[in-house]
């Protein structure tokens, strides 16, 4: 299976969707959005969060690339489209700040009147938003074995636990971490986006125009 399996790019693209899914960026709009929850409520919304992102990106894994087939999405196009994108996301992130891409302040207000807020607005942009899913999307489509996506899919519920986790524990690690811990590890992940996103753009204009990688 060593020999199937690329295991340092499926680490990479692991790496590349926790940065963009951000779990610890998202605390202090959780702990906004929750302030006036009861436990159990809390409790509830983390779990229905968690179970709601992977449910996103494991449908993301197995059907967006019918999707883009039925629409007439060429790859190379996608990768663009979607470096730009995570580009955006990266950027947002590099202030410290939530992308407009993912989720926005009227969302936000928007969600304070709602009884339940998990799958939309916290799974769903906030987390899992149009960035992560094209992420997983771009990633999936690089590789060539099916049980190369069924570790991926493996690794999603792991993020989803990971997620589950962060959002329990979010008052003890926005005490713990403080604005400045939580703002600097945003940008760490933000930097790594970045890099992703222009080498999908790269990649993406190379096999839109193959001329290019012979001029170089």
């Amino acid at each position: 299976m060593q020999d199937i399996i690329n295991w340092t790019d499926l680490f990479k693209d692991f790496v590349g969707i926790f940065a963009i899914l951000n779990p610890l960026g998202a605390i202090p709009v959780y702990l906004s959005m929750t302030a006036n929850k009861s436990e159990s409520e809390v409790k509830r919304i983390a779990i229905k969060t968690a179970m709601a992102v992977a449910i996103i990106l494991v449908i993301s894994i197995w059907t967006g690339s019918a999707v883009l087939q039925f629409f007439g999405i060429t790859m190379p196009a996608f990768r663009i489209a979607s470096g730009l994108l995570v580009l955006l996301v990266a950027i947002s992130m590099f202030h410290a700040k939530s992308s407009g891409a993912s989720h926005t302040h009227q969302e936000t207000l928007e969600a304070a009147h709602k009884d339940d807020i998990a799958i939309v607005p916290l799974a769903i942009p906030l987390l899992a938003g149009p960035g992560a899913i094209s992420l997983v999307i771009v990633n999936v489509n690089q590789m060539d074995q099916w049980f190369e996506k069924i570790l991926l899919t493996v690794g999603i519920f792991i993020l989803a636990a990971v997620i589950w986790l962060t959002l329990r524990i979010a008052n003890s690690l926005g005490q713990l971490m403080g604005t400045a811990g939580i703002n600097t590890a945003t940008r760490i992940m933000g930097l790594l986006l970045a890099a992703m996103a222009v080498q999908f753009m790269i990649l993406g204009l190379v096999d839109a125009f193959p001329g290019l990688a012979d001029k170089s």
